[in-house]
């Protein structure tokens, strides 16, 4: 099966599912009209694509919950204008859901986290349209530059959150 997931920067969310049980994720883009799009559009934010996470999953390893616990104890959900030092709508937040089981699962998850928090979760819930796979030097990123990788999730803040 697969889920797909805009949590930010796709290179600093990549090696956390890895660790899962997913057993593959791919870096792309979804969410906008564009076809193939590339990442210097993206970033530049001329595509209304998001940066995102095509995870490929085997449900009697890991199940879709899980995915979505996953995914919001790793983002920072309350930021409406991207993620950590990455800003703009490509690095918004977003969970493409394929099933009306997977809209109401990511609601029910949007809505305990509310519930638990006290605030208002930015993240959008859209059905899934489309994902065009991200050139290959954004494929494993944190295994192809280590150091890079480190420098970006200690910049970005990621490493200093809760």
């Amino acid at each position: 099966m697969k889920a797909y997931f805009a949590g930010g920067c796709f290179w600093c969310v990549t090696p956390i599912y890895k660790i899962y049980g997913v057993d593959k994720v791919t870096c792309g883009y979804s969410g906008g009209d564009e076809v193939n799009p590339t990442y210097k559009d993206v970033k530049a934010q001329k595509t209304g694509h998001r940066e995102t996470i095509e995870l490929t999953y085997d449900p009697k390893n890991v199940d879709y919950n899980t995915l979505l616990e996953i995914y919001l104890a790793n983002v920072d959900p309350f930021d409406a204008e991207g993620q950590f030092i990455d800003k703009g709508f490509s690095y918004t937040l977003a969970i493409y859901y394929q099933t009306e089981e997977e809209k109401e699962k990511a609601m029910a998850a949007i809505k305990a986290l509310e519930e638990e928090t006290g605030k208002k979760a930015q993240i959008a819930l859209e059905p899934f349209k489309s994902f065009y796979e991200a050139e290959e030097e954004h494929q494993d990123y944190y295994l192809k530059n280590p150091e890079a990788f480190a420098k970006e999730m200690e910049e970005s803040g990621r490493n200093s959150r809760k």
